[in-house]
């Protein structure tokens, strides 16, 4: 691997393949790379996306098998991402643990209040903690993570889980730059979240809700669509998709509605912001949106 620091890098950039990172960003995977030495044996809470496929593959290269791969398998994920984190896994012969989480028995979850994400986590983490045989338990979140509304966060706080790719300053961006590096599949995977928050705070969680969602986006994907959310207001869906996506998405308007009130959606929507972070969270006094 070539390192050259900001300077060069900016002069070159265009012209260079990805395996050659700039100083400051060797040094962050160095950093990340010495935390989990010194955690020694590692339980990754790894769901398969961007972030936690990138720690969970540097702490099983830097720790081997002393890092194995905690999962949850719930409602709040779609099949696709489960069946993607177990194939990871097994590539990487990696050891993975699954559980079934009944998160909608957690209680107040359903009822789907503004700290839900809160009680989610709390939730999952506590049966990762058991699950970790002695291990450390770590998981993904970035730098990013602090900017919009995440009262899981609390849960992680409470619980001293650790966060290694905070503790080495990492951003979103600079994980997908070294995912690239390490040619993994998910460098440039769009951000997923769980299937709860397509849903606004205060309506009742129910699995037909959930897996109308699921099948909604699974369609879109299925149409080559990548960054995407079905937002669901009652029996209105709201497409968000990238404003490039716009015209495409548009002459596809038959099918869609077709898929869409077979799902049982009565109105399809294309929001004209198109996809953002935390929509759902723009009535919420003091909650970021970005």
């Amino acid at each position: 691997m070539i390192i050259l620091n900001r300077e060069q890098f900016d002069r070159t950039k265009n012209f260079l393949p990805e395996m050659i990172l700039t100083a400051e960003l060797a040094e962050k995977l160095e950093r990340l790379k010495n935390y989990l030495r010194e955690l020694k044996s590692v339980a990754v809470a790894f769901s398969g996306g961007v972030d936690s496929t990138f720690l969970l593959k540097v702490a099983h290269d830097t720790l081997a098998d002393k890092a194995i791969a905690l999962t949850a398998a719930s409602v709040f994920v779609p099949r696709s991402e489960l069946e993607a984190a177990e194939n990871f896994c097994r590539q990487e012969k990696i050891r993975q643990i699954i559980f079934a989480a009944d998160v909608l028995s957690v209680e107040g979850v359903a009822k789907n209040p503004v700290d839900r994400c809160y009680l989610c986590k709390r939730a999952l983490f506590e049966n990762f903690l058991r699950l970790a045989e002695e291990k450390i338990l770590v998981e993904g979140s970035n730098v990013d993570d602090t900017k919009d509304y995440r009262p899981g966060m609390r849960a992680l706080t409470e619980l001293e889980i650790k966060s290694p790719l905070r503790e080495a300053d990492l951003s979103k961006s600079e994980i997908r730059e070294l995912s690239r590096t390490m040619n993994l599949s998910t460098a440039d995977k769009p951000s997923m979240a769980c299937l709860a928050s397509r849903i606004p705070y205060g309506e009742t969680l129910t699995e037909q809700k959930l897996s109308q969602v699921e099948a909604a986006e699974e369609f879109l994907r299925s149409l080559s669509f990548g960054q995407l959310r079905v937002r669901v207001h009652g029996n209105l869906a709201r497409i968000e998709v990238l404003p490039e996506d716009f015209a495409r998405l548009i002459n596809f308007r038959g099918r869609l509605v077709e898929k869409f009130k077979s799902l049982g959606f009565d109105y399809v929507t294309l929001d004209l912001q198109g996809y953002r972070v935390g929509s759902m969270n723009l009535g919420l006094k003091g909650a970021q949106s970005s």
